[in-house]
């Protein structure tokens, strides 16, 4: 039985496939011990269908919450003598550019446990001074007297000349240290973010270690970790390197995205997951999209990334008033714990518990009815939060439109981030709405930014788990190289002898996965700049990748300069060892009317107005079905509002099409 598991900061989402069929399973996350709920999952796996081997491939938050809440190791960090504070000095760009009191985090590792190697390398990868055997010693004697668990290592052009960084790096491991080196971690140049990246995957050594290896025995064999580049590997070797895990539930909603949109036939789309914490925007254009220039917490973290944009806005953010009486909403969120007032613990109005006054969620029929909300409580915990607010709402339903027009607000505006400050125009685009709460506020997003059409798939609260289970394993190598190209000639020549070093690494990587050099998949990605730039775009490394620079360019940047000589920066190798992929069946329409799957009405908000709602079963939807809204349809992974204007069609892969009317 092959199963995917998706930990949430409030629900852990499973897709499994059993004799070829696909079913989905919800339970609320345990933040605090996440492998409990890997465990109630399983647990209840085997309760259902019997003791039997599985493969589990899973998708985590651990990574990132311990980075949010500065919960990783005590590391240290050996560098070369004389750059140990690059990472506070880091880059001269401001965070908000007019505020002289602006404070930036603190650094993972405080000054007192970062230590200096008397070595260097020159740009060129020339030995300028060797380290000597006492002064790795002398610096082993220190890491251990500062008490470290992990020790991250970041020589000066190491990238160029890896030796010294290797000799320390030995040394370390001798000693008993776990050791994160950049030149294993990320071979390229620029040091405050190759040392901040590194000095994050050390960070999360202990972390990851440990809740891996409890993921492990709960499962009772080998376990697949999904990256936040798209793909999967081992538990080991994410064990090794947890800095490529930080986006991974997220990364497995955009597979599922594009997976349903390509079956809908849409190569154009934008993804809006939207779960219980925060929403993850993503822009597909044909192609999954990657970035080495992400931000979390505040650090660089520079391994390849899908470009994924999250704000915190989810359906349990806490909405409050600020010192200036002014609404907001997250990026707090109740989590699974204590949760929305709804759920029955939390005290502090959530985004859900806007969704339940408003009659937008049915009280009885989440998670399949085994989780009751609890309207009564929501209203007596709103109105006392209500009297104490500043100025004057008229109604529980204004203040609930409220909190849902500031979560509007934040998504719109992380959408345009990824779609019209890039030179990407949203008309041209499907969303793809999914997660617990995206179908919720999806059409009024479509509204705001004049996206034609809205996908929900089927299973959209786990979406994202059933990418992750349709995950190829993928291991990704770059290289800096700073080659000028006078002649395209000439640079596809000694481009082809880098990537044959690359290529070899990567067969014998996925070798130690089971794949056999015939079924991997290479993808070769060139980062290029005119010479003079600081900043490099990515294009494809086959045919003219110099006039495809130009156009990426212009597109970007809204100009181009075909006759100003380039660069090519790094080269970056996907290798991809493809896995058996399961698929979700099709149908044939069966008739318009969706009378079998009306199970009742409700009454709902909308603008100013009390609305009779139409209630659909998402079950008893088939192929070919249509409706209008107002109208609420309910699943056990999610609901979706079709306002009034909208109208819905089940396709042949039962997706909700929804349209304005």
């Amino acid at each position: 039985m092959r199963i995917a598991i998706d930990t949430g900061g409030t629900f852990t989402d499973c897709v499994f496939v059993r004799d070829g069929r696909l079913e989905i399973l919800k339970v609320p996350s345990t933040p605090r011990q996440p492998a409990q709920a890997i465990a109630e999952v399983l647990r209840r796996l085997v309760a259902k269908l019997g003791g039997e081997s599985c493969a589990l491939t899973l998708g985590t938050t651990v990574g990132t919450n311990a980075l949010l809440e500065r919960r990783g190791g005590r590391i240290a960090l050996v560098t070369t003598a004389g750059l140990e504070d690059v990472l506070e000095i880091g880059r001269q760009a401001r965070p908000r550019l007019y505020d002289f009191f602006v404070e930036r985090p603190a650094p993972l590792v405080p000054a007192s446990r970062r230590f200096g190697l008397a070595e260097r390398v020159g740009w060129d990868g020339r030995v300028l001074q060797r380290p000597t055997a006492a002064a790795i010693a002398r610096v082993v004697g220190a890491v251990r007297h500062a008490r470290a668990e992990a020790v991250a290592v970041c020589f000066l052009f190491s990238f160029a000349h890896p030796a010294h960084e290797a000799a320390m790096t030995r040394a370390l491991r001798a000693a008993g240290f776990a050791v994160s080196a950049s030149h294993e971690i990320l071979p390229e140049f620029r040091e405050y973010e190759r040392t901040a990246t590194t000095v994050v995957n050390a960070y999360l050594l202990p972390v990851m270690g440990r809740y891996l290896a409890e993921v492990e025995r709960v499962a009772g064999g080998a376990v697949r970790v999904m990256q936040s580049s798209g793909g999967i590997l081992s538990a080991r070797r994410a064990a090794r390197e947890p800095v490529r895990t930080i986006l991974s539930g997220p990364a497995g909603g955009v597979l599922g995205a594009q997976y349903v949109a390509e079956r809908a036939g849409f190569d154009d789309v934008i993804s809006l997951d939207m779960g219980g914490t925060s929403t993850d925007v993503a822009l597909v254009s044909r192609t999954l999209r990657t970035t080495n220039e992400a931000t979390v917490a505040g650090l660089p973290v520079a391994v390849p990334m899908l470009d994924i944009h999250t704000v915190g806005a989810g359906g349990g953010s806490i909405a409050r008033f600020d010192r200036g009486g002014a609404l907001r909403v997250g990026p707090e969120s109740a989590g699974a714990d204590p949760g929305p007032i709804c759920y029955g613990r939390g005290e502090q109005p959530t985004v859900t518990d806007a969704h339940l006054v408003l009659g937008r969620l049915a009280p009885q029929g989440f998670l399949g009815g085994e989780f009751r909300l609890d309207e009564r409580r929501t209203r007596d915990y709103l109105e006392r939060f209500l009297r104490r607010a500043p100025g004057a709402l008229r109604s529980l339903e204004e203040f609930a439109q409220g909190v849902l027009d500031v979560a509007n607000a934040t998504m719109e505006k992380a959408i345009r981030v990824i779609s019209l400050e890039r030179g990407y125009d949203p008309r041209d685009y499907t969303l793809v709405a999914f997660g617990g709460a995206g179908g919720l506020h999806a059409c009024e997003l479509a509204a705001a930014l004049a996206i034609p059409r809205i996908l929900i798939p089927k299973f959209p609260g786990v979406l994202s788990a059933l990418g992750i289970l349709r995950a190829d394993v993928v291991r990704d190598f770059s290289r800096t190289i700073r080659l000028p190209v006078a002649s395209l000639a000439a640079a596809r020549e000694a481009l082809r002898r880098i990537f044959a070093v690359l290529e070899r690494r990567g067969q014998a990587d996925l070798a130690h996965e089971g794949f056999s050099a015939a079924e991997l998949r290479f993808e070769r990605l060139l980062e290029m700049r005119y010479i003079g730039q600081a900043y490099e775009l990515a294009v494809p490394a086959g045919g003219d990748f110099v006039t495809a620079f130009h156009r990426a360019h212009q597109q970007r940047y809204g100009y181009a300069e075909p006759g100003r000589p380039v660069e090519i920066v790094t080269v970056r190798l996907r290798v991809a060892g493809r896995t058996a992929k399961p698929e979700l069946p099709r149908s044939r329409p069966v008739g318009h009317s969706p009378k079998a799957a009306l199970t009742g009405e409700q009454r709902i908000y909308h603008r100013g107005r009390m609305l009779s709602a139409a209630i659909y079963d998402r079950a008893r939807l088939r192929a070919g079905h249509r409706f209008a809204g107002p109208a609420l349809v309910t699943e056990y992974s999610a609901t979706t509002f079709v306002p009034p204007g909208w109208q819905a069609r089940v396709d042949g892969w039962e997706n909700l099409r929804l349209t304005r009317r």
